[in-house]
Protein backbone atom coordinates (compact mmCIF):
# COMPACT_ATOMS: atom_id res chain seq x y z
CA UNK A 1 0.00 0.00 0.00
CA UNK A 2 1.12 3.55 -1.00
CA UNK A 3 0.95 5.72 1.77
CA UNK A 4 2.32 9.22 3.12
CA UNK A 5 5.75 7.81 3.64
CA UNK A 6 6.09 7.31 -0.22
CA UNK A 7 5.34 11.16 -0.82
CA UNK A 8 7.58 12.45 1.76
CA UNK A 9 10.86 10.09 0.54
CA UNK A 10 9.85 11.40 -2.94
CA UNK A 11 10.69 14.93 -1.63
CA UNK A 12 13.39 14.32 0.14
CA UNK A 13 14.71 12.27 -3.22
CA UNK A 14 13.90 14.89 -5.99
CA UNK A 15 14.69 13.89 -9.85
CA UNK A 16 18.50 14.45 -10.60
CA UNK A 17 18.56 17.76 -12.76
CA UNK A 18 19.15 17.35 -17.10
CA UNK A 19 22.84 16.93 -17.73
CA UNK A 20 24.57 20.14 -19.48
CA UNK A 21 23.83 20.00 -23.44
CA UNK A 22 27.61 18.98 -24.94
CA UNK A 23 28.74 21.93 -27.20
CA UNK A 24 28.92 20.78 -30.62
CA UNK A 25 32.14 19.00 -32.08
CA UNK A 26 32.71 22.07 -34.41
CA UNK A 27 34.24 24.00 -31.39
CA UNK A 28 36.43 20.97 -31.33
CA UNK A 29 40.10 21.81 -31.85
CA UNK A 30 41.56 20.38 -34.57
CA UNK A 31 44.03 17.59 -34.36
CA UNK A 32 46.65 15.70 -37.05
CA UNK A 33 44.14 12.78 -37.46
CA UNK A 34 41.62 15.46 -38.75
CA UNK A 35 43.77 17.49 -40.88
CA UNK A 36 45.00 14.14 -42.66
CA UNK A 37 41.57 12.94 -43.65
CA UNK A 38 40.91 16.45 -45.06
CA UNK A 39 43.76 17.17 -46.99
CA UNK A 40 43.08 13.03 -48.16
CA UNK A 41 39.55 14.62 -49.76
CA UNK A 42 40.98 17.25 -51.01
CA UNK A 43 43.66 15.25 -52.85
CA UNK A 44 40.81 13.12 -54.35
CA UNK A 45 39.15 16.48 -55.47
CA UNK A 46 41.88 17.19 -57.23
CA UNK A 47 42.29 13.94 -58.49
CA UNK A 48 39.08 14.23 -60.17
CA UNK A 49 38.48 17.37 -61.08
CA UNK A 50 36.33 18.63 -58.85
CA UNK A 51 38.70 21.35 -57.77
CA UNK A 52 41.34 23.11 -59.91
CA UNK A 53 44.85 23.47 -58.83
CA UNK A 54 44.72 26.90 -57.47
CA UNK A 55 41.54 25.75 -55.83
CA UNK A 56 43.32 23.01 -53.97
CA UNK A 57 46.69 25.26 -53.32
CA UNK A 58 43.82 27.96 -51.13
CA UNK A 59 41.91 25.23 -49.75
CA UNK A 60 45.44 23.21 -48.49
CA UNK A 61 46.84 26.83 -47.55
CA UNK A 62 44.00 27.19 -45.02
CA UNK A 63 44.21 23.52 -43.81
CA UNK A 64 47.18 23.94 -41.75
CA UNK A 65 46.07 27.57 -40.91
CA UNK A 66 42.42 26.97 -39.18
CA UNK A 67 42.53 25.90 -35.52
CA UNK A 68 38.61 23.94 -34.99
CA UNK A 69 37.08 20.70 -36.20
CA UNK A 70 34.13 23.34 -38.30
CA UNK A 71 36.78 25.31 -39.89
CA UNK A 72 38.07 22.29 -41.24
CA UNK A 73 34.82 21.41 -42.37
CA UNK A 74 34.21 24.71 -44.63
CA UNK A 75 36.86 23.78 -46.53
CA UNK A 76 34.95 20.51 -47.63
CA UNK A 77 31.93 20.94 -47.26
CA UNK A 78 31.46 21.33 -51.03
CA UNK A 79 32.39 18.14 -52.02
CA UNK A 80 30.75 14.91 -51.94
CA UNK A 81 33.41 12.68 -50.36
CA UNK A 82 32.62 14.78 -46.93
CA UNK A 83 28.99 13.41 -47.47
CA UNK A 84 29.32 10.44 -47.93
CA UNK A 85 29.62 9.39 -43.70
CA UNK A 86 28.55 11.50 -41.15
CA UNK A 87 31.66 13.34 -40.24
CA UNK A 88 32.99 13.61 -36.86
CA UNK A 89 36.55 14.27 -35.38
CA UNK A 90 39.04 11.50 -34.72
CA UNK A 91 39.23 11.65 -30.60
CA UNK A 92 42.11 9.75 -31.25
CA UNK A 93 44.17 8.37 -34.72
CA UNK A 94 42.88 4.94 -35.65
CA UNK A 95 44.52 1.54 -35.24
CA UNK A 96 47.86 1.30 -37.97
CA UNK A 97 46.89 -0.81 -40.70
CA UNK A 98 49.46 -3.62 -41.38
CA UNK A 99 50.22 -2.56 -45.15
CA UNK A 100 53.19 -3.42 -45.99
CA UNK A 101 55.28 -1.35 -48.35
CA UNK A 102 55.60 2.26 -48.82
CA UNK A 103 52.22 2.77 -48.51
CA UNK A 104 52.33 1.90 -45.10
CA UNK A 105 51.14 3.65 -42.37
CA UNK A 106 54.83 4.10 -40.62
CA UNK A 107 56.76 7.58 -41.57
CA UNK A 108 59.88 7.25 -43.31
CA UNK A 109 62.62 9.14 -41.06
CA UNK A 110 66.31 10.37 -42.80
CA UNK A 111 68.59 10.89 -39.66
CA UNK A 112 71.94 12.59 -39.96
CA UNK A 113 73.55 12.98 -36.60
CA UNK A 114 77.47 14.88 -37.36
CA UNK A 115 77.00 12.84 -40.67
CA UNK A 116 75.06 12.64 -44.69
CA UNK A 117 72.09 10.88 -45.87
CA UNK A 118 70.59 10.79 -48.94
CA UNK A 119 67.44 9.64 -50.76
CA UNK A 120 67.37 10.16 -54.28
CA UNK A 121 67.10 8.08 -57.75
CA UNK A 122 64.03 6.14 -58.34
CA UNK A 123 62.90 5.42 -55.21
CA UNK A 124 59.22 5.97 -53.30
CA UNK A 125 59.16 8.32 -51.18
CA UNK A 126 55.60 7.80 -48.16
CA UNK A 127 52.95 9.99 -47.31
CA UNK A 128 54.85 11.27 -44.31
CA UNK A 129 58.96 11.61 -44.22
CA UNK A 130 60.53 13.46 -41.27
CA UNK A 131 64.23 14.57 -42.19
CA UNK A 132 66.45 15.35 -38.97
CA UNK A 133 69.62 17.01 -39.15
CA UNK A 134 71.53 17.93 -36.12
CA UNK A 135 75.41 18.84 -37.43
CA UNK A 136 74.90 16.97 -40.64
CA UNK A 137 73.78 16.95 -44.14
CA UNK A 138 70.25 15.41 -45.22
CA UNK A 139 69.39 15.50 -48.93
CA UNK A 140 66.17 14.37 -49.86
CA UNK A 141 66.16 14.33 -54.08
CA UNK A 142 62.47 13.71 -55.29
CA UNK A 143 63.06 14.39 -59.12
CA UNK A 144 62.59 10.92 -60.17
CA UNK A 145 61.05 9.20 -57.03
CA UNK A 146 57.85 7.83 -57.96
CA UNK A 147 55.22 9.27 -56.13
CA UNK A 148 52.00 6.88 -54.87
CA UNK A 149 50.33 9.68 -53.45
CA UNK A 150 48.65 12.92 -54.06
CA UNK A 151 49.65 15.10 -50.87
CA UNK A 152 53.62 14.37 -49.54
CA UNK A 153 53.97 15.84 -45.84
CA UNK A 154 57.99 16.32 -44.93
CA UNK A 155 58.49 17.03 -41.37
CA UNK A 156 62.07 18.79 -40.76
CA UNK A 157 64.37 19.45 -37.94
CA UNK A 158 67.44 21.24 -38.47
CA UNK A 159 70.07 21.76 -35.80
CA UNK A 160 73.53 23.01 -36.80
CA UNK A 161 73.20 20.93 -40.31
CA UNK A 162 71.66 21.49 -43.40
CA UNK A 163 68.59 19.75 -45.22
CA UNK A 164 68.44 20.34 -49.27
CA UNK A 165 65.33 18.85 -51.11
CA UNK A 166 64.53 19.15 -54.52
CA UNK A 167 61.33 18.86 -56.29
CA UNK A 168 60.32 18.28 -60.03
CA UNK A 169 59.08 21.60 -61.49
CA UNK A 170 55.67 20.98 -62.04
CA UNK A 171 55.37 20.01 -58.36
CA UNK A 172 53.33 22.16 -56.11
CA UNK A 173 55.08 22.93 -52.98
CA UNK A 174 53.86 24.55 -49.44
CA UNK A 175 56.15 25.32 -46.92
CA UNK A 176 54.87 26.06 -43.17
CA UNK A 177 58.06 26.51 -41.15
CA UNK A 178 61.16 29.36 -39.90
CA UNK A 179 64.37 29.85 -39.32
CA UNK A 180 65.90 30.71 -35.41
CA UNK A 181 69.60 31.90 -36.43
CA UNK A 182 68.86 29.85 -39.36
CA UNK A 183 67.24 29.45 -42.68
CA UNK A 184 64.23 28.04 -43.93
CA UNK A 185 63.16 28.40 -47.58
CA UNK A 186 60.72 27.31 -49.95
CA UNK A 187 60.55 28.31 -53.75
CA UNK A 188 58.27 27.22 -55.01
CA UNK A 189 57.73 26.75 -58.96
CA UNK A 190 54.77 25.84 -59.69
CA UNK A 191 52.51 28.60 -59.72
CA UNK A 192 53.35 29.88 -63.43
CA UNK A 193 52.08 26.41 -64.82
CA UNK A 194 50.31 24.68 -62.24
CA UNK A 195 49.94 20.58 -63.03
CA UNK A 196 46.43 19.31 -61.04
CA UNK A 197 47.79 16.03 -62.13
CA UNK A 198 51.08 16.53 -60.11
CA UNK A 199 51.63 16.00 -56.67
CA UNK A 200 51.85 18.06 -53.93
CA UNK A 201 54.60 18.41 -51.15
CA UNK A 202 54.40 20.16 -47.91
CA UNK A 203 57.31 20.98 -46.10
CA UNK A 204 56.82 21.60 -42.29
CA UNK A 205 59.69 22.34 -39.39
CA UNK A 206 62.28 24.28 -38.50
CA UNK A 207 66.15 25.53 -38.79
CA UNK A 208 68.14 26.27 -35.53
CA UNK A 209 71.53 27.65 -36.62
CA UNK A 210 70.95 25.48 -39.30
CA UNK A 211 69.76 25.68 -42.93
CA UNK A 212 67.17 23.92 -44.60
CA UNK A 213 66.00 25.01 -48.35
CA UNK A 214 63.56 23.48 -50.68
CA UNK A 215 63.46 24.17 -54.26
CA UNK A 216 61.74 23.14 -58.22
CA UNK A 217 64.51 21.33 -60.33
CA UNK A 218 64.40 23.28 -64.13
CA UNK A 219 63.03 21.00 -66.60
CA UNK A 220 62.61 18.15 -64.51
CA UNK A 221 58.53 16.57 -64.53
CA UNK A 222 56.89 13.84 -62.96
CA UNK A 223 54.28 11.44 -64.69
CA UNK A 224 53.96 8.94 -62.56
CA UNK A 225 51.71 9.80 -60.49
CA UNK A 226 48.49 11.19 -63.15
CA UNK A 227 48.99 7.68 -64.40
CA UNK A 228 48.68 5.37 -61.66
CA UNK A 229 45.92 7.80 -60.78
CA UNK A 230 43.87 6.89 -64.23
CA UNK A 231 45.35 3.20 -63.61
CA UNK A 232 47.05 3.06 -66.35
CA UNK A 233 50.90 2.12 -66.59
CA UNK A 234 53.50 5.32 -66.55
CA UNK A 235 54.88 6.83 -69.26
Amino acid sequence: MFGYAGFVDLEKHPAAPAAPAVPPAVGLRASDADRDRIAQILADALAEGRLTAEEHSDRLDSLYAVKTVGELDVLVRDLPAAHGAAWAPAASPPPPVPVAGPQGPAAETVLAVCSSATRKGRWRPGALIRAVSVLGDVSLDLTEAVFEQQVTEINVSCVLGNVDIVVPENVTLRGYGGGVLGNFEVTDGSAAGADPQAPVVIVRGFALLGNVEVRPKRGSRVTDLAAKLRGRPGT
